[in-house]
């Protein structure tokens, strides 16, 4: 048996994510403290009691997803489960620095402050209502592709999120985004639908949040992590630090290569995928990309006791 942990992004947030896992395991409580201590405010009071509204502002939703997968992983640790006796981790987005939290790469603090500046780099990056994205239903990458560059029109439209077989996000100017939907629609999508999105992520309108991820991260210590990250701009492993610094910033203009990254792992041997954290997202992707590859959630305490069954 080969196995993976893998991270969920932005989306997966739901108001009182991690609460029963703090409330069941002292090492996941730690994680919530730290993360507050990190960025100088109560984020596990907004994620446990706060509005939903303010726990999806993108400066909130990436340390909190974060905050709730390392503490699931804490958890699992407590059990006996190690990232070690994984062969990968990925994350989608911004799971790729929970991951490496997780794998040791880079420290809670420090992982919990460079999630609130991207997150409110990416939200500054563009004014409100310019960017946006949409979801393509029914069209493989290719395809996908080909209608955004139909679409831009001398405007950024692109493939951002390469997600499963049959599902592809693209962004970029928000004209240029709903020409897309009704291209996508034209080239035989069964649905193309724009997202309730706050900024237009993974493309080129992104530049200015990447000078800022450069800048942060070339002050951060980045060690190897225990075991390879399969990035999203790459699609494959990677362990060197100084690679994983630079593809941190390429990944926030560039695509998430979710779909090959599962399916490189499953080429590499890899047959069960833990997902760890809030939602179970990922888990229906990874069936669409690799069917012989079992799923399995890591959320709550009871999903951890399945596990020790």
């Amino acid at each position: 048996m080969s196995r993976a942990f893998v991270f969920p992004g932005q989306g997966a947030q739901t108001i009182g994510m991690g609460r029963a896992l703090a409330a069941a395991y002292p090492a996941a409580q730690a994680v919530f403290d730290e993360v507050d201590a990190a960025l100088g405010e109560s984020l596990s009071a907004l994620i446990w009691e706060g509005e939903a509204e303010a726990l999806t502002l993108t400066a909130n939703a990436q340390p909190a997803l974060m905050a709730t997968s390392i503490a699931a992983m804490r958890a699992l640790e407590a059990e006996g489960f190690s990232v070690g006796d994984a062969a990968f981790v990925a994350g989608h987005s911004l799971g790729e620095y929970s991951a490496l939290c997780a794998a040791g790469s880079l420290s809670l603090s420090d992982t919990a402050r460079l999630l609130r500046l991207r997150g409110a780099a990416m939200q500054s990056a563009v004014p409100v209502g310019v960017g946006a994205m949409a979801a393509v239903l029914g069209l493989d990458f290719a395809a996908a592709t080909a209608v955004a560059e139909a679409a831009a029109q001398g405007q950024v439209c692109q493939a951002a999120n390469d997600n499963d077989p049959s599902q592809v996000v693209i962004s970029g100017h928000k004209e240029a985004v709903e020409r897309a939907t009704v291209l996508a629609k034209e080239a035989g999508a069964k649905r193309a639908v724009m997202l309730p999105v706050s900024a237009p992520f993974h493309c080129a309108l992104m530049q200015p949040a990447a000078d800022a991820m450069a800048a942060a991260l070339a002050d951060v210590a980045i060690a190897a992590p225990v075991v390879p990250l399969v990035a999203n701009v790459r699609a494959q492993a990677v362990s060197d630090p100084d690679v994983i610094r630079q593809l941190l910033v390429e990944q926030v203009t560039g695509s998430v290569r979710w779909r090959e990254s599962v399916a490189w792992m499953a080429g590499q041997g890899v047959d069960e995928i833990w997902e760890i954290g809030a939602g179970k997202a990922l888990s229906g992707m990874i069936r669409r990309i690799a069917k012989d590859v079992t799923c399995r959630t890591v959320g709550t305490p009871e999903d951890i006791a399945a596990l020790k069954g």
